[in-house]
Protein backbone atom coordinates (compact mmCIF):
# COMPACT_ATOMS: atom_id res chain seq x y z
CA UNK A 1 0.00 0.00 0.00
CA UNK A 2 1.33 3.44 -0.90
CA UNK A 3 2.10 5.53 2.16
CA UNK A 4 0.94 9.10 1.57
CA UNK A 5 2.89 11.93 3.16
CA UNK A 6 1.04 14.72 4.92
CA UNK A 7 3.66 17.48 4.80
CA UNK A 8 7.12 16.94 3.39
CA UNK A 9 8.25 19.67 1.02
CA UNK A 10 9.82 23.05 1.52
CA UNK A 11 9.30 26.00 -0.80
CA UNK A 12 11.45 25.83 -3.91
CA UNK A 13 13.33 29.04 -3.08
CA UNK A 14 14.71 27.32 0.02
CA UNK A 15 18.31 26.23 -0.28
CA UNK A 16 18.75 22.48 -0.69
CA UNK A 17 21.64 20.65 0.86
CA UNK A 18 22.74 17.04 0.73
CA UNK A 19 22.76 15.00 3.93
CA UNK A 20 23.73 11.42 4.67
CA UNK A 21 21.19 9.07 3.18
CA UNK A 22 19.12 11.70 1.40
CA UNK A 23 18.31 15.40 1.18
CA UNK A 24 16.58 18.04 3.20
CA UNK A 25 15.11 21.49 2.70
CA UNK A 26 16.46 24.22 4.94
CA UNK A 27 13.15 26.08 5.29
CA UNK A 28 9.88 24.87 6.84
CA UNK A 29 7.53 22.94 4.52
CA UNK A 30 5.35 25.00 2.22
CA UNK A 31 1.68 24.06 1.95
CA UNK A 32 1.18 25.73 -1.45
CA UNK A 33 3.81 23.56 -3.15
CA UNK A 34 2.47 20.47 -1.41
CA UNK A 35 -1.08 21.16 -2.64
CA UNK A 36 0.20 21.61 -6.20
CA UNK A 37 1.93 18.23 -6.09
CA UNK A 38 -1.07 16.50 -4.57
CA UNK A 39 -3.40 17.98 -7.20
CA UNK A 40 -1.07 16.93 -10.02
CA UNK A 41 -0.86 13.37 -8.68
CA UNK A 42 -4.62 13.13 -8.26
CA UNK A 43 -5.13 14.42 -11.80
CA UNK A 44 -2.83 11.73 -13.22
CA UNK A 45 -3.62 8.75 -10.99
CA UNK A 46 -7.36 9.13 -10.57
CA UNK A 47 -8.75 5.87 -9.18
CA UNK A 48 -5.39 4.14 -9.54
CA UNK A 49 -2.48 3.22 -11.82
CA UNK A 50 -4.04 0.21 -13.53
CA UNK A 51 -0.95 -0.53 -15.66
CA UNK A 52 1.32 -0.83 -12.64
CA UNK A 53 -1.32 -2.95 -10.89
CA UNK A 54 -1.10 -5.72 -13.50
CA UNK A 55 2.42 -5.42 -14.85
CA UNK A 56 4.65 -4.33 -11.94
CA UNK A 57 5.22 -6.79 -9.06
CA UNK A 58 4.45 -5.27 -5.68
CA UNK A 59 7.75 -6.44 -4.21
CA UNK A 60 9.94 -5.06 -7.03
CA UNK A 61 12.50 -2.40 -6.04
CA UNK A 62 14.23 0.05 -8.38
CA UNK A 63 16.84 2.80 -8.49
CA UNK A 64 16.45 5.50 -11.14
CA UNK A 65 18.17 8.70 -12.22
CA UNK A 66 16.55 11.73 -13.80
CA UNK A 67 18.98 12.48 -16.64
CA UNK A 68 19.28 15.64 -18.69
CA UNK A 69 18.99 14.84 -22.41
CA UNK A 70 20.01 18.38 -23.38
CA UNK A 71 22.06 21.15 -21.79
CA UNK A 72 20.27 23.60 -19.53
CA UNK A 73 19.89 24.95 -16.01
CA UNK A 74 18.50 23.03 -13.04
CA UNK A 75 15.46 24.31 -11.21
CA UNK A 76 12.69 22.53 -9.33
CA UNK A 77 14.67 19.34 -8.77
CA UNK A 78 13.76 19.27 -5.08
CA UNK A 79 10.06 19.62 -5.84
CA UNK A 80 10.20 17.08 -8.67
CA UNK A 81 12.05 14.55 -6.53
CA UNK A 82 9.67 15.19 -3.65
CA UNK A 83 6.71 14.11 -5.81
CA UNK A 84 7.75 10.52 -5.16
CA UNK A 85 7.75 11.02 -1.40
CA UNK A 86 4.36 12.72 -1.42
CA UNK A 87 3.02 9.58 -3.09
CA UNK A 88 5.05 7.16 -0.97
CA UNK A 89 7.07 8.12 2.11
CA UNK A 90 9.14 4.97 1.70
CA UNK A 91 10.78 6.25 -1.46
CA UNK A 92 14.30 7.52 -0.88
CA UNK A 93 15.91 10.53 -2.59
CA UNK A 94 19.69 10.27 -2.69
CA UNK A 95 20.63 13.34 -4.74
CA UNK A 96 19.06 16.60 -5.90
CA UNK A 97 20.83 19.08 -8.19
CA UNK A 98 21.01 22.52 -6.50
CA UNK A 99 19.10 25.42 -8.01
CA UNK A 100 20.97 27.08 -10.86
CA UNK A 101 23.28 24.13 -11.59
CA UNK A 102 24.50 24.11 -15.20
CA UNK A 103 23.40 20.82 -16.75
CA UNK A 104 25.15 18.99 -19.55
CA UNK A 105 23.76 16.06 -21.50
CA UNK A 106 23.73 12.99 -19.25
CA UNK A 107 23.93 14.88 -15.95
CA UNK A 108 21.90 13.47 -13.05
CA UNK A 109 19.28 15.88 -11.74
CA UNK A 110 17.98 13.62 -8.99
CA UNK A 111 18.22 9.95 -7.94
CA UNK A 112 15.28 8.04 -6.53
CA UNK A 113 14.94 4.51 -5.11
CA UNK A 114 12.08 2.48 -3.71
CA UNK A 115 9.12 0.34 -4.73
CA UNK A 116 8.85 0.13 -8.51
CA UNK A 117 5.11 0.77 -8.46
CA UNK A 118 5.52 4.04 -6.60
CA UNK A 119 8.37 5.24 -8.78
CA UNK A 120 6.54 4.40 -12.02
CA UNK A 121 3.29 5.98 -10.85
CA UNK A 122 4.94 9.27 -9.84
CA UNK A 123 7.40 9.40 -12.76
CA UNK A 124 5.44 11.52 -15.25
CA UNK A 125 4.20 14.08 -12.72
CA UNK A 126 7.74 14.49 -11.39
CA UNK A 127 9.21 14.97 -14.86
CA UNK A 128 6.44 17.41 -15.82
CA UNK A 129 7.42 19.67 -12.91
CA UNK A 130 11.12 19.24 -13.61
CA UNK A 131 11.08 19.79 -17.36
CA UNK A 132 8.93 22.89 -17.10
CA UNK A 133 10.96 24.56 -14.36
CA UNK A 134 14.35 23.68 -15.83
CA UNK A 135 13.08 25.07 -19.13
CA UNK A 136 12.20 28.40 -17.50
CA UNK A 137 15.59 28.59 -15.75
CA UNK A 138 17.35 27.77 -19.03
CA UNK A 139 15.48 30.51 -20.90
CA UNK A 140 16.31 33.02 -18.17
CA UNK A 141 20.00 32.11 -18.35
CA UNK A 142 20.02 32.71 -22.12
CA UNK A 143 18.70 36.25 -21.67
CA UNK A 144 21.02 36.98 -18.75
CA UNK A 145 24.05 35.83 -20.73
CA UNK A 146 23.08 38.05 -23.67
CA UNK A 147 23.17 41.26 -21.58
CA UNK A 148 26.41 40.43 -19.78
CA UNK A 149 28.73 43.43 -19.63
CA UNK A 150 25.93 46.01 -19.65
CA UNK A 151 24.24 47.62 -16.66
CA UNK A 152 20.89 46.05 -17.57
CA UNK A 153 19.38 43.26 -15.52
CA UNK A 154 16.68 40.88 -16.67
CA UNK A 155 13.29 40.92 -14.93
CA UNK A 156 10.54 38.33 -15.05
CA UNK A 157 6.86 39.34 -15.18
CA UNK A 158 3.41 38.24 -13.99
CA UNK A 159 2.86 36.37 -17.28
CA UNK A 160 3.09 33.04 -15.50
CA UNK A 161 1.19 29.76 -15.65
CA UNK A 162 -1.79 30.06 -13.27
CA UNK A 163 -0.90 28.40 -9.98
CA UNK A 164 2.77 28.02 -10.91
CA UNK A 165 3.95 31.56 -10.22
CA UNK A 166 6.09 30.89 -7.15
CA UNK A 167 7.80 27.94 -8.82
CA UNK A 168 8.33 29.72 -12.13
CA UNK A 169 9.68 32.85 -10.47
CA UNK A 170 12.05 30.69 -8.45
CA UNK A 171 13.14 29.16 -11.75
CA UNK A 172 13.84 32.54 -13.38
CA UNK A 173 15.91 33.41 -10.33
CA UNK A 174 17.82 30.13 -10.68
CA UNK A 175 18.62 31.20 -14.22
CA UNK A 176 20.08 34.48 -13.01
CA UNK A 177 17.14 36.82 -13.64
CA UNK A 178 15.58 39.09 -11.01
CA UNK A 179 12.05 38.71 -9.73
CA UNK A 180 9.75 41.64 -10.49
CA UNK A 181 6.68 41.98 -8.31
CA UNK A 182 5.23 38.65 -7.23
CA UNK A 183 1.66 39.91 -7.51
CA UNK A 184 -0.55 42.93 -7.14
CA UNK A 185 0.25 43.20 -3.44
CA UNK A 186 3.98 43.87 -3.24
CA UNK A 187 4.64 46.80 -5.59
CA UNK A 188 2.75 49.83 -6.86
CA UNK A 189 2.71 49.75 -10.66
CA UNK A 190 0.53 52.28 -12.49
CA UNK A 191 -0.05 51.25 -16.10
CA UNK A 192 -1.91 53.05 -18.86
CA UNK A 193 -5.07 51.05 -18.23
CA UNK A 194 -5.46 52.26 -14.67
CA UNK A 195 -8.04 54.97 -14.25
CA UNK A 196 -5.60 57.08 -12.24
CA UNK A 197 -3.16 57.13 -15.14
CA UNK A 198 -5.89 58.39 -17.44
CA UNK A 199 -6.47 61.44 -15.25
CA UNK A 200 -4.40 64.62 -15.05
CA UNK A 201 -0.87 64.70 -13.69
CA UNK A 202 -1.86 66.45 -10.49
CA UNK A 203 -4.17 63.55 -9.68
CA UNK A 204 -1.43 61.08 -10.57
CA UNK A 205 1.10 62.88 -8.35
CA UNK A 206 -1.42 62.90 -5.52
CA UNK A 207 -1.94 59.16 -5.93
CA UNK A 208 1.80 58.52 -5.85
CA UNK A 209 2.11 60.62 -2.69
CA UNK A 210 -0.76 58.78 -0.99
CA UNK A 211 0.63 55.38 -1.96
CA UNK A 212 4.08 56.36 -0.67
CA UNK A 213 2.60 57.50 2.64
CA UNK A 214 0.65 54.28 3.17
CA UNK A 215 3.32 51.89 1.83
CA UNK A 216 6.66 53.60 2.48
CA UNK A 217 8.73 50.49 1.80
CA UNK A 218 7.16 49.47 -1.51
CA UNK A 219 8.56 50.45 -4.89
CA UNK A 220 6.41 52.72 -7.02
CA UNK A 221 6.60 52.34 -10.79
CA UNK A 222 4.84 54.33 -13.52
CA UNK A 223 4.45 53.26 -17.14
CA UNK A 224 5.30 55.83 -19.82
CA UNK A 225 4.25 55.46 -23.45
CA UNK A 226 5.99 58.61 -24.73
CA UNK A 227 9.17 60.53 -23.99
CA UNK A 228 7.11 63.56 -22.96
CA UNK A 229 5.23 61.46 -20.43
CA UNK A 230 8.46 59.86 -19.21
CA UNK A 231 10.04 63.28 -18.64
CA UNK A 232 7.13 64.31 -16.41
CA UNK A 233 7.43 61.09 -14.42
CA UNK A 234 11.19 61.54 -13.89
CA UNK A 235 10.49 64.74 -11.98
CA UNK A 236 7.58 63.39 -9.93
CA UNK A 237 8.39 62.94 -6.22
CA UNK A 238 8.03 59.44 -4.83
CA UNK A 239 8.59 57.55 -8.09
CA UNK A 240 11.22 54.79 -8.00
CA UNK A 241 10.99 53.32 -11.49
CA UNK A 242 9.65 54.46 -14.86
CA UNK A 243 8.71 51.74 -17.33
CA UNK A 244 9.44 52.75 -20.92
CA UNK A 245 6.86 50.82 -22.90
CA UNK A 246 7.44 49.77 -26.51
CA UNK A 247 10.02 52.45 -27.24
CA UNK A 248 12.67 52.20 -29.93
CA UNK A 249 16.32 51.94 -28.94
CA UNK A 250 16.81 55.56 -30.00
CA UNK A 251 13.97 56.63 -27.70
CA UNK A 252 15.38 54.54 -24.88
CA UNK A 253 18.77 56.23 -25.23
CA UNK A 254 17.10 59.64 -25.22
CA UNK A 255 15.12 58.69 -22.11
CA UNK A 256 18.31 57.59 -20.34
CA UNK A 257 19.91 60.97 -21.13
CA UNK A 258 16.80 62.91 -20.03
CA UNK A 259 16.54 60.98 -16.79
CA UNK A 260 20.16 61.61 -15.75
CA UNK A 261 19.98 58.92 -13.08
CA UNK A 262 17.01 60.35 -11.17
CA UNK A 263 14.97 57.13 -11.21
CA UNK A 264 15.52 53.57 -12.40
CA UNK A 265 14.45 52.79 -15.96
CA UNK A 266 12.78 49.60 -17.14
CA UNK A 267 12.38 48.72 -20.82
CA UNK A 268 9.44 46.57 -21.85
CA UNK A 269 7.88 45.44 -25.12
CA UNK A 270 9.46 43.95 -28.21
CA UNK A 271 12.04 42.06 -26.18
CA UNK A 272 13.32 38.78 -27.57
CA UNK A 273 16.63 36.95 -27.87
CA UNK A 274 17.53 38.94 -30.98
CA UNK A 275 16.71 42.39 -29.60
CA UNK A 276 17.65 42.18 -25.92
CA UNK A 277 21.33 43.04 -26.35
CA UNK A 278 20.60 46.22 -28.26
CA UNK A 279 18.06 47.26 -25.65
CA UNK A 280 20.57 46.62 -22.87
CA UNK A 281 23.17 48.79 -24.61
CA UNK A 282 20.89 51.86 -24.43
CA UNK A 283 21.72 52.19 -20.72
CA UNK A 284 18.44 51.14 -19.10
CA UNK A 285 18.57 49.50 -15.69
CA UNK A 286 16.03 46.76 -16.21
CA UNK A 287 14.55 44.77 -19.09
CA UNK A 288 11.34 42.87 -18.38
CA UNK A 289 10.79 39.71 -20.43
CA UNK A 290 7.49 37.85 -20.38
CA UNK A 291 8.99 35.10 -22.54
CA UNK A 292 10.98 33.80 -19.56
CA UNK A 293 7.81 32.16 -18.30
CA UNK A 294 5.21 32.18 -21.06
CA UNK A 295 7.39 30.89 -23.90
CA UNK A 296 10.07 28.71 -22.32
CA UNK A 297 10.12 25.17 -23.77
CA UNK A 298 10.44 22.28 -21.35
CA UNK A 299 13.93 20.88 -20.92
CA UNK A 300 14.16 17.28 -22.11
CA UNK A 301 14.74 15.08 -19.03
CA UNK A 302 14.03 11.37 -18.68
CA UNK A 303 13.95 8.92 -15.80
CA UNK A 304 16.44 6.13 -16.48
CA UNK A 305 16.26 2.95 -14.45
CA UNK A 306 19.51 1.30 -13.42
CA UNK A 307 19.98 -2.33 -14.45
Amino acid sequence: MVRRATLLLGFLLAETSEVAGGWRMSNPPDAITLRMIQAALEEDIGAGDITAEFFTPREALVVADALAKEAGVASGAAVAAGVFQVLDTGVKIDYVAPEGTALEVGDVVYTVSGEARSVLTAERVSLNFLGKLCGVATMARRYVDLVEGTRARILDTRKTTPGFRLLEKAATKAGGATNHRMGLYDQVMVKDNHLLAEGNRDALAAGVSAARAKYPDLRIELEADTLEQAGAFFAMPGVDVVLLDNMSNAQLREAVAMNAGRVELEASGGVNLETVRGIAETGVDWISVGALTHSAPCLDISLTFRG
